[in-house]
């Protein structure tokens, strides 16, 4: 499992985790597109937000491997913001390759992309 050192561990000041530690000896959690609905909790949103700024910030528009990437938080990213790259894609796989759509990302969270810093502790 790649580890993207540098990457923001978790959401400053908060339990919502960005990175795993290590990697699970049973195989990686699969990825699954989740529905976000529009009454989410604000906590849960700027988490979302935070995780999409430091993906933009980290990876730009490149395409990226997932690693340590935490399951969890891509998906309820996956599908949209972020899109799964590769033919057949497996969501069981540290090294399956992602990319951030930015235009996409933009428009769900511009917030993320106006520089206000939300997964470095500030805002």
């Amino acid at each position: 499992m790649i580890k993207h050192r540098g990457f923001p561990g978790r959401l400053p000041g908060t339990d919502y985790q960005f990175t795993l530690r290590r990697e699970n000896k049973k195989g990686a959690t699969p990825l699954v597109a989740r529905e976000r609905f529009a009454d989410r909790r604000p906590p849960d949103r700027k988490a979302d937000a935070g995780f999409v700024e430091a993906l933009w910030l980290y990876f730009g528009d490149a395409p990226f491997v997932r690693g340590n990437l935490d399951a969890g938080r891509l998906s309820w990213l996956l599908g949209r913001e972020v899109i799964a790259l590769g033919d057949p894609f497996d969501p069981e796989d540290y090294d399956a390759m992602l990319q951030l759509d930015v235009a996409r990302a933009r428009a769900s969270f511009p917030e993320a992309f106006d520089g206000s810093g939300h997964w470095d502790g500030s805002a």
